[in-house]
Order: C-alpha cells, then structure tokens, then sequence
C-alpha cells in the first residue's frame, strides 16, 4: 500500500533493505524484550522488530499511515498502536502499565523538528529506559557526540552525556530514503548512564547552568553566568572564568553545579 509522505510529520520513509537489518542487528531485540517505537511509518523496520520479539508497541501520530502500516506487517505480527503525539506520551507510566519487569527500549527514525525535545522527554524518564537507538540527522548526532573544544560541542552535547554514553554507530546516506533528503542521517545509541548524574542534587539547576553557559557561545563563562554565579564559584571549580563554555568538560561543569549549589 503506497503513502504519501507529509512535510508537516517530517516523514522520509526508509526503504534500503540492508540498511534497515544493519539497524536491526544493532539494536539486537530479544524476543522478551519491551520495545517501544516511536514513529514506525510503513514499517520498515518494525516489520523485522516483530519477527524477533513477542510484543512490540509502536506511537504513531499520523492516522492516516496506520492501516498500511499493519497492512505491511500482515506476515510478521500485529503492533500494539499508540495513535498519539510522543512528546505527550509518558513513559513511565507506559512501563507500569505493560506489568513487565524488563525496561525499555526505545527505537525510531525522528524527524528533524522533534528529535531534540524528544530527547529531553526520554531524558526525563531514563529511569525506565535501557537503551535506545535513533535514525537522526547526522549534524544532531554529531553534536550529541561531540566533545569539549568542538565547534559542534554544546547544550545538547552536555546534558545528554551527562545522563547517557552516546554512541554514533553509522551514517546512512540519503538514497536509503523516500523521498530522499537533503541530509546524511546516522544511527544513535543511547545507554543510561549515573556516572555523572549521581553527583547532581538538582536536575533543573544543573539544566540551567548548561543552558545559560551556552547562552552565548562567543562570551565567557563569567559573563554568561553573572547572574547565577561568581567568579569565585567559577575558579573554585578550577575553571577559568575566562574560558567559553564549549571548552569545558562535563566533569568541571558538575564541579561548579556543586560548587554552586553547595552555597
């Protein structure tokens, strides 16, 4: 069954075959595993999802693409839908409800106008999640991976590997889509990780400080953080507060969110 794709859901169907076992084999669903997808489309790779895994939920917001999407997957399984928006979606109380032990794990091709708030929702409820794997737009993966002296180093960098070891695992060229777009994609791994979470008493003023560090990329971190923090906080840390934010590391930003709240 055809679909047209709609600009306003960001949808870029995937239809390389090697490509979509390449992502499968990467996530290495178990068949008792508690998989969620988020986006399925005509289900290209929830089709390979459901040959490997007992049940498999899926949120889909676009009405329209449901019936081709369990059309598509007649001979593989029938998906639990959630015919939904995911950024209203909670996880949580989504993992409560299955009544299963197991975690989640997350999958999906987001589009470039959601990803990053979907990201900070999963974020939010790492707690429940044991791993996840995205399609994104190579530029947003790169900066999630990227590291301190990076010009794609930022915010978004900072806050999900303080929460999370982000690994790129590969490109996938334009061609594997229709429509083509006009950007590279690449396959993102997300694991919960407390390594440096555990030393943040306050989430949301450990968002804040990020968030007001990257304020102004050009300007240093005296400046952007005059109204949260002196500069004695700053060098007690043992950074320079004349240093710009994108050349400190996650483990010096942790010192001064404790240096900070410790006051």
């Amino acid at each position: 069954m055809q679909h047209q794709a709609k600009k306003r859901f960001g949808q870029n169907f995937l239809i390389d075959e090697n490509i979509i076992q390449r992502i499968v084999d990467s996530i290495n669903p178990q068949h008792d595993d508690n998989i969620i997808e988020i986006g399925p489309g005509l289900g290209a790779i929830t089709r390979l999802l459901l040959q490997r895994t007992d049940k498999l939920n899926v949120i889909e917001l676009d009405r329209d693409i449901i019936p081709k999407l369990l059309f598509n997957c007649r001979n593989d399984g029938t998906p639990i839908i959630h015919e939904m928006d995911v950024l209203k979606f909670n996880f949580k109380d989504f993992r409560e409800n299955t009544g299963s032990q197991k975690k989640l794990r997350v999958v999906g091709n987001l589009p470039y106008n959601i990803s990053t708030p979907v990201l900070f929702l999963l974020l939010k409820d790492r707690e429940v999640i044991q791993d996840m794997h995205f399609m994104l737009q190579k530029e947003v993966v790169d900066r999630i991976t990227a590291q301190p002296g990076s010009r794609t180093y930022g915010r978004l960098s900072v806050m999900i590997q303080t929460y999370f070891n982000a690994a790129s695992l590969f490109q996938v060229p334009a061609y594997a889509f229709s429509p083509a777009p006009k950007v590279e994609s690449a396959i993102l791994r997300l694991v919960p990780d407390n390594s440096f979470s555990q030393h943040i008493n306050n989430h949301k003023a450990y968002e804040e400080l990020i968030r007001q560090s990257f304020s102004q990329r050009r300007k240093t971190l005296k400046n952007n953080l005059k109204n949260l923090c002196s500069a004695e906080h700053i060098i007690a840390a043992g950074i320079d507060p004349g240093q710009r934010a994108e050349e400190i590391s996650i483990e010096f930003f942790l010192k001064l969110h404790v240096q900070i709240s410790s006051d």
